[in-house]
């Protein structure tokens, strides 16, 4: 069998979170001789599973990479300057060291990069893999662009055969995955599990659920906020996390510090967001600071008049930007309001019933580090 149908077979799907079929993304590239990227920058918050499959499982990872790209050129995207950008140079792959910024590792702002210009995305109208040119004239040769989780699993698939990897997961999900968890007493660490696992489970092993947690975000930023009261009744998976609007995406999950005002952690991320703009689109560039300065206004101030504001905005991010970055920003602070409610009402009243703790996750304390099992 080709490695299409083998990963066609195995129902291998994108661990980055778009979830796209791997076997199909691959016949294009094959089609199109399509150089390869393998993505391993880590760039939702949160997240570590790439650089822990290129710190623990680099040999299957070249392997597996090098198979894809039957013959095409490889290299390794990571943020510069980061570990996992260090690992890559020391094993003397051709290392692409991106910018340590959110959208820089964007599957078009990699291939803008890839290809000399700059590491934010591109306005595009056909898949990348193919080629072709940008919305600016200039012309892009055929690049896929792989998660490096998705291309260790692909090692996987082609040494245990499709049958192995379907063991695992759902029908609908099938093949063990990386989670990273976080918690108020641990950041990150990476878990390997399967579609279906209970979620309460995947956070006991990074220390659970606190009593007084308002929630889980699932998902990062672009992510969604999941009620505390919801948490035990869920199961990793698209199936299960879709009862409440959340799905697995790209496999981060974070419990709640119940010492924290939720209102004020949606208020740092958003902040921290606003600064993230590519600079080449409104949505980005003006209505994401306008969205965390509102939140401030309600957060800080009490303002009544910022509740409407905010939804307002968040209905007129979606769909607009350049990339998908303000349409993700917009469902997370959409996802706020309607779970944190109790929350609102109490800053519409001008207080707050949390002792608010502010704290950056790399400074915060939190013991970091990886577990499998």
């Amino acid at each position: 069998m080709s490695v299409v149908s083998v990963l066609a077979e195995a129902g291998l799907t994108g661990r980055g979170g778009a979830a796209f079929s791997t076997a199909t993304k691959v016949e294009a590239a094959h089609a199109h001789r399509a150089a390869l990227v393998v993505n391993a920058c880590d760039g939702e918050l949160g997240a570590a599973k790439d650089g822990w499959v290129v710190a623990h499982r680099l040999p299957e990872l070249v392997a597996g990479a090098n198979r894809l790209a039957a013959g095409a050129p490889v290299s390794y995207a990571a943020h510069r300057g980061s570990e996992t950008a260090q690992r890559l140079h020391a094993a003397g792959l051709r290392v692409l060291e991106l910018p340590a910024r959110y959208v820089s590792s964007e599957e078009s702002a990699i291939i803008s990069y890839a290809q000399g210009g700059l590491a934010r995305p591109m306005t595009k109208r056909q898949p990348l893999v193919r080629g072709g040119r940008d919305s600016e004239g200039r012309r892009i040769r055929p690049t896929a662009v792989l998660n490096a989780e998705t291309v260790w699993r692909a090692a996987q698939i082609l040494a245990n055969g499709p049958d192995w990897f379907r063991s695992f997961g759902t029908a609908e999900q099938p093949g063990p995955r990386l989670v990273s968890v976080s918690t108020p007493v641990a950041y990150a660490l990476v878990v390997e599990t399967e579609a279906g696992a209970a979620l309460t489970d995947l956070l006991d092993l990074a220390g659970g659920l606190p009593d007084g947690s308002p929630g889980v975000l699932v998902g990062g930023l672009g992510g969604t906020f999941v009620a505390a009261a919801d948490v035990p009744g869920l199961r990793w998976s698209d199936a299960s996390l879709g009862r409440v609007g959340a799905r697995v995406g790209p496999g981060v999950a974070e419990a709640l510090d119940p010492r924290e005002c939720p209102l004020a952690y949606v208020q740092r991320c958003l902040t921290w967001a606003a600064g993230e703009s590519a600079g080449q689109c409104g949505p980005c560039m003006f209505g994401l600071p306008a969205l965390a300065a509102d939140w401030h206004a309600l957060v800080a101030r009490g303002d009544r008049t910022a509740y409407g504001r905010i939804r307002s905005r968040v209905g007129l991010l979606r769909g607009r930007g350049a990339c998908r970055f303000p349409d993700g920003v917009a469902g997370f602070a959409g996802s706020a309001l309607d779970v944190f409610g109790d929350h609102l009402e109490q800053h519409r009243a001008g207080r707050c019933d949390v002792a608010e703790l502010r704290y950056a996750p790399e400074t915060d304390g939190r013991r970091t580090g990886v577990h499998v099992g």
